[in-house]
């Protein structure tokens, strides 16, 4: 988990109560797989996004479980996602079960990637 500071000063706690899943998920648009050119948003590598008063918890999986982005992935999805307004921690869990398949890709993804 990666403690981040409170954006605002005073009053962080309105603002992590304004932070919705979408502000993560656009965030998280930022975080581009080197090999495939797409973002983890659009390829549905993200399975999950929870927020709990500013603790920001992100479940996520690679495409396979050779890939050997993780650790550069999660401090990408830490900076992308701590320079919103209200986020207090993050936690990245990455995880392959259920294992990722192109049928997770966004109708966008499939068409860039020709499937």
């Amino acid at each position: 988990m990666t403690d981040v500071k409170e954006h605002g000063g005073e009053g962080g706690g309105e603002e992590a109560s304004n932070l919705t899943v979408e502000d993560v998920m656009s965030a998280l648009s930022n975080v581009i797989d080197p090999e495939l050119g797409l973002d983890f948003v659009e390829l549905g590598l993200i399975y999950g996004v929870e927020i709990d008063d500013g603790h920001v918890s992100i479940t996520f999986t690679l495409t396979t479980p050779a890939c050997p982005i993780g650790p550069h992935v999660t401090e990408q999805m830490e900076e992308f996602v701590g320079e919103l307004d209200g986020v207090r921690s993050i936690d990245c869990e990455m995880v392959f079960s259920p294992p990722w398949s192109p049928e997770r890709m966004s109708e966008d993804a499939k068409f860039a990637l020709g499937f």
